[in-house]
């Protein structure tokens, strides 16, 4: 199963000529999530791997930098004719928000569109895998979010099954769903259970417990990184966290990769790298564009792909446009 982190913005507040306002796009097999939608978001997508047919929108708090690329991404997909639901989650306040911004800006829908005010701690279930709410510390009710998978099997030795005496076939597949074959035990030939990846995505926060807690073992950890030490009074005051601080919570959590968004418009970028791989050195800080793989663990480690726009892009499915666009 393909699990991958599009970055579509990485800037922090304002947007810059090369950064975007945060959004994230994650995909999971035919799964495709998006995490937070700043001011021209939809662009961003349309600039580089096509505007996605959504399936989930999480919003990490209100604050206009996060949403406000929403009201035109929906209306976007309406002119497409989509028809499938879309479900928007996010801190409570939510659908106050969109309800009014949907009366006065967008209007009526031909798709269904749900809005869910998640509660603290809340679990959002997929098919395979899970979404929790992670409540976080910034200036009012903020969420990271924590995409978890559920455990696989261990792996299957057919070789050794075979020179045991299971006949190949449904006698393996017996063997597999935890049955007795002919005497042997699945614990004989299936190894230990394997865990699932982990993304975790810390939202706007200083630095918190929750989010230290939730990344233990992470495959990724995406961080906002607004500040440098430099301005650590900075950070402390406006609800955000340095780069050295994300490295620290990095490594106390033993995550596979770090990446650092939300970057304030006084750094390039490489100053925030610089600080973090310091403490950490397995830090990106993504560009917009860039891309995360994450494979299972017996297959590699996370690793990021600078965008390069004369490469063809990564496929998406994108939601047609089957009727005149006004």
């Amino acid at each position: 199963m393909d699990l991958s982190i599009f970055f579509a913005g990485t800037a922090g507040s304002v947007p810059t000529a090369r950064r975007g306002l945060p959004a994230t796009l994650i995909r999971r097999g035919a799964d495709k999530v998006l995490i937070d939608c700043g001011e021209g978001t939809q662009r961003q997508l349309i600039r580089s791997v096509g505007l996605p047919d959504l399936t989930e929108v999480f919003l990490t708090h209100l604050h206009t930098d996060h949403w406000l690329g929403l009201p035109g991404m929906l209306k976007s997909f309406d002119l497409r004719d989509r028809t499938a639901p879309l479900t928007i989650f996010g801190p409570p306040g939510t659908k106050k928000l969109l309800d009014t911004v949907q009366q006065t800006i967008f209007g009526r829908l031909k798709y269904r569109l749900r809005v869910v005010d998640l509660e603290p701690d809340a679990i959002v279930e997929f098919d395979g895998y899970e979404i929790h709410a992670l409540r976080v510390r910034h200036r009012g009710e903020a969420y990271g979010y924590a995409l978890i998978e559920e455990d696989r099997p261990g792996r299957f030795d057919a070789v050794l099954a075979a020179k045991l005496g299971v006949a190949p076939g449904p006698d393996f597949g017996r063997l597999q769903r935890g049955e007795t074959v002919g005497g042997v035990t699945p614990e004989q030939v299936v190894g230990e259970t394997r865990h699932g990846r982990k993304l975790v995505f810390s939202g706007d926060t200083s630095p918190c417990d929750m989010v230290r807690v939730a990344a233990d073992g992470a495959d990724v950890l995406v961080h906002e990184a607004t500040f440098t030490s430099e301005e650590r009074e900075r950070a402390l005051e406006t609800g955000h966290t340095t780069a050295r601080q994300a490295a620290e919570l990095a490594v106390e959590a033993g995550v596979g990769l770090l990446a650092l968004t939300h970057v304030s418009t006084r750094y390039a970028g490489g100053e925030i790298r610089d600080e973090a791989r310091a403490i950490f050195p397995r830090t990106e800080v993504p560009r917009d564009f860039d891309l995360i793989d994450v494979p299972f663990p017996e297959k590699g480690p996370p690793e990021l792909h600078r965008w390069d726009p004369s490469r063809p892009a990564p496929a998406v499915e994108t939601a047609p446009a089957q009727g005149p666009i006004a």
